[in-house]
């Protein structure tokens, strides 16, 4: 993995200094580096010069406030001494080059984890906070698919199917494929949120995956930082797949920003009684591909990345074996629909060896205590405890007599 020095140039100050003094605003910053040629021309630039472009009250109060500036400064060079995350600018080669191509691009990003995730071939899966247990599994299934083919897997680190999309991405047996997926976020790099995916958040950088932030560190989650993490899953990635989301869902923001950006977007249909599924359906409607199969996905992807290669400026912007796989598809194998079935998880869950041909049999749609007894050829004394010690250990549920995976 590629080290970044924790030690900031004049010129990268200048921009985190920046950065600093107007709390992170695109707008703001964006006019102060056109109207004075340079982060640092505008870091050194009188607080009436900036109040003549109409900057914020609020940004010229801490652009006053110089000592707080560099108190601020030092603070996070200290943390890049001590590797609590890294911070990559635009200018840098490690920078993800798809990023420079949006139209409002942040000029740095604070990363935790495998930095060269942001250079490989990407897809989002977004979609809702609160999804069925049908699209749980679809979710799971889809992402995990695309990552043992060669894609990285971003998202949002949401509660629902982002954080389905992530561990389907981890769900991989092979070494190789372990730990391809990014996980956007929406606060500053060191807020974990929600509160409880802190286990997420540590397996995704156990596992060679990365975390990134536009923020500051210490930004609290509020109501707009969330659009701007949407534009930049929509920015890092190929392709987005919504796998089910409500009408007024904010995954359906995350594919417009994909659309506009001139990328196609995936969505994946249900029953028309779904009001879960609305979004989707609407999607749809508008035009986003109606996909069955992650394969579909390979192969359409595959059309966009050989005539239009994402990154024409640079050859680190890998595909690994992804377009090699999408080239050898067939009509038959896309036209057909096919199960979806993903390898073995038990290594990635804490449950023990004698559980896992219990687990293994769970799906997320549910099993009747009958039906698992065909499956598993126990005894119904041995099955039913083994299913009350995995329901104790978090990993599955119970819901109308029917045994499902959580």
């Amino acid at each position: 993995m590629t080290a970044i020095s924790p030690i900031l140039s004049n010129d990268q100050r200048a921009v985190l200094a920046l950065w600093y003094e107007v709390n992170a605003s695109l707008s703001a910053y964006d006019k102060l580096v056109t109207a004075f040629g340079s982060a640092q021309q505008a870091w050194i630039a009188k607080s009436g010069a900036w109040q003549q472009l109409g900057i914020h009250h609020s940004h010229l109060k801490r652009h006053e406030q110089s000592q707080q500036t560099l108190e601020s400064i030092d603070n996070i060079e200290q943390a890049l001494s001590t590797g609590k995350y890294q911070l990559l600018f635009a200018e840098q080669s490690e920078f993800p080059t798809q990023l420079l191509q949006i139209f409002d691009p942040p000029p740095l990003l604070f990363c935790r984890g495998n930095i060269e995730r942001l250079q490989q071939a990407q897809i989002a899966i977004v979609g809702s906070r609160k999804p069925t247990a049908h699209a749980q599994k679809i979710t799971f299934d889809m992402a995990q698919y695309l990552a043992q083919v060669g894609y990285v897997i971003t998202s949002g680190l949401a509660m629902g199917v982002d954080k389905r999309a992530h561990l389907g991405a981890l769900a991989q047996a092979d070494s190789e494929f372990q730990g391809r997926t990014i996980g956007v976020m929406g606060t500053g790099i060191d807020v974990c949120y929600p509160n409880h995916h802190d286990q997420l958040f540590t397996q995704i950088i156990e596992q060679g995956g990365c975390l990134i932030s536009e923020l500051l560190p210490h930004t609290q989650p509020h109501k707009h930082t969330f659009p701007r993490r949407n534009r930049l899953v929509a920015g890092l990635s190929l392709a987005t797949i919504d796998t089910e989301a409500a009408l007024k869902s904010g995954s359906l923001i995350t594919a417009r920003l994909t659309s506009e950006q001139g990328k196609q977007v995936f969505a994946i249909p249900s029953h028309i009684d779904n009001s879960n599924a609305e979004g989707c359906h609407h999607l749809i409607r508008e035009g986003a591909t109606l996909i069955y199969h992650p394969e579909q996905v390979l192969a359409d992807v595959h059309l966009q990345l050989t005539p239009h290669p994402i990154n024409t400026q640079s050859s680190t912007y890998k595909v690994d074996n992804a377009q090699q796989s999408a080239a050898t598809l067939t009509t038959s194998n896309i036209d057909t629909p096919i199960n979806i079935q993903p390898q073995s998880v038990a290594v990635h869950l804490p449950i023990s060896s004698h559980l896992t041909a219990v687990y293994e049999q769970l799906d997320w749609h549910g099993q009747d205590l009958d039906a698992l007894l065909v499956a598993t050829g126990l005894a119904p004394p041995e099955l039913i405890g083994q299913l009350m010690e995995l329901e104790l250990l978090g990993v599955i549920g119970v819901q109308g007599g029917r045994y499902l995976r959580l």
